[in-house]
């Protein structure tokens, strides 16, 4: 059977080049600003986290080893409820959305709060400066900033694969 005849209508051949645009969209180039906002929108939750866990472990008085643990963990839960919001009013069901927000955001988050906190742990003084002190906000907020510069080319490479946020981009 000849299927020939089925290939060469214009309609076919204009929808598989829309398609073929659309994949375009989800893999290969990817702007340096799509990836910038991708980089932004994980930033967004990591910082919520990682400042609450930083406020509370100091407050606490808690060790250092704790008080990062505590903020790495909330910024990964924050990180992730971003995504997993997003998906959600999306209308995936919540282990979809759960699966969405991990392939999403996992290396991101992670790049992310290595970088920051290695800044911290780095940085003289940082990881037993008060809430009061300049120190204490000067690092935390110095490792975004480097956290973000850092990720953001991570996430640009994970994009032009059909990796990290692109994944996202399908439920928008």
């Amino acid at each position: 059977m000849d299927h020939s005849a089925h290939h060469t209508t214009s309609a076919h051949h204009s929808a598989h080049q829309e398609h073929a645009g659309h994949a375009r969209h989800q893999t290969g180039a990817v702007t340096w600003g799509a990836a910038a906002k991708a980089t932004l929108h994980c930033l967004t939750g990591c910082a919520i986290g990682e400042i609450l866990g930083m406020v509370i472990g100091t407050a606490l008085i808690w060790g250092n080893v704790q008080t990062m643990t505590l903020a790495i963990a909330l910024a990964f839960a924050f990180g992730y409820s971003f995504t997993l919001f997003a998906v959600r009013k999306a209308g995936l069901d919540f282990k979809t959305a759960l699966k969405v927000a991990l392939a999403a955001d996992t290396v991101s988050i992670a790049v992310m709060e290595l970088v920051d906190n290695g800044i911290i742990a780095l940085v003289p003084g940082a990881m037993d400066a008060h809430l009061s002190d300049t120190l204490f906000w000067t690092a935390l907020l110095g490792g975004f900033a480097v956290a973000f510069v850092i990720t953001t080319p991570v996430n640009k490479w994970m994009i032009s694969r059909g990796k990290g946020h692109a994944v996202v981009h399908a439920y928008h």
